[in-house]
């Protein structure tokens, strides 16, 4: 179980570390939070509420999103010295630890002084020895277990193999009805120390009796419950949090399209600052984390981007 930090921002281990949500001025460097989504959209599930289920990227479409990533990989990299520091999510529509250049990125930026944490979205289907070779101080897994696609005792002993190697992650369940009792067996086998969060499923409204049962197995369930208003509300997206994409352009978040300017030329840092939401809920744990209005920068201190509460 993590020992306990003072309620700082999304990351923790050895490296210094910030305020939340702070940044500095340009003169000084830049604390960013970055979320990164390239043009890989491939995944080897089918669950039937993805989009992306079984899809296959063609391979001139896999060529593209490794040189897309690449070049990211060898931005972040070029940041040393910079005074910048950064800490990247990445969130492909697909599943990336089934390709080798994902994994290959995870370990080079997570021995990066200047990274405090590096974290992939997964289902947790590739092999995991690989993550022997990163630094795991600054390397984290946020894993989601999709029952009927995996093997309850297959994912389990991932999980294992995980602990064995001291790799930091949490896992997750959409909340689908038909999920509860592999939800409530996985909690009751996984290592304490691991935190089980559950997704609200989307387009789903629960009753509160529902509700207490999924909150049985996740105590924060009620952040996911319903969508949160935000609009004109306080974000830290736009200002300390950043969407990239595989063409550099980068957004305050993933789901407003407005483009602040583009990574790889840094007009994005002229447009920095505080500004408020402008769309009327936030119903993604990857967007409603950020909001201040909610308290989660204190529920998941040192832990925000792999999605791990604070002192679990």
């Amino acid at each position: 179980m993590p020992s306990a930090r003072p309620a700082t921002g999304p990351t923790t281990g050895p490296k210094p570390e910030p305020a939340a949500g702070s940044s500095a001025g340009p003169a000084t460097g830049l604390d960013l939070t970055l979320l990164y989504r390239g043009p890989l959209s491939s995944c080897d599930y089918d669950c039937p509420y993805c989009p992306f289920a079984k899809r296959r990227d063609t391979p001139g479409q896999l060529r593209s999103d490794l040189a897309a990533l690449e070049r990211f990989s060898a931005w972040a990299t070029g940041r040393a010295g910079t005074g910048d520091t950064l800490s990247v999510l990445f969130t492909p529509w697909g599943e990336g630890l089934v390709r080798s250049w994902y994994r290959r990125t995870l370990v080079e930026l997570s021995r990066l002084p200047h990274v405090r944490r590096v974290a992939i979205q997964t289902n947790l289907s590739c092999r995991t020895g690989w993550l022997a070779e990163a630094d795991l101080a600054t390397l984290a897994l946020w894993v989601t277990y999709h029952p009927g696609q995996t093997d309850h005792d297959r994912f389990l002993g991932k999980c294992r193999e995980l602990d064995a190697l001291g790799v930091r992650y949490s896992v997750g369940v959409v909340g689908q009805p038909e999920h509860l009792e592999a939800a409530r067996r996985l909690r009751a086998e996984l290592s304490p120390a691991v935190y089980l969060w559950i997704n609200a499923a989307e387009g789903l409204t629960y009753t509160d009796a529902e509700a207490a049962r999924w909150a049985a197995v996740d105590p924060h369930f009620g952040y996911s419950r319903h969508a949160h208003p935000s609009a004109g509300r306080p974000c830290r997206t736009g200002e300390s949090v950043l969407s990239v994409d595989g063409d550099g352009t980068v957004r305050r978040c993933h789901f407003v399209r407005e483009e602040l300017g583009n990574l790889y030329d840094d007009s994005y840092r002229a447009r920095l600052g505080p500004r408020a939401c402008p769309l009327p809920v936030c119903d993604c744990h990857i967007g409603y984390v950020h909001l201040e209005t909610l308290p989660l920068y204190d529920v998941f201190a040192g832990g925000v981007l792999e999605r791990v509460p604070h002192g679990w």
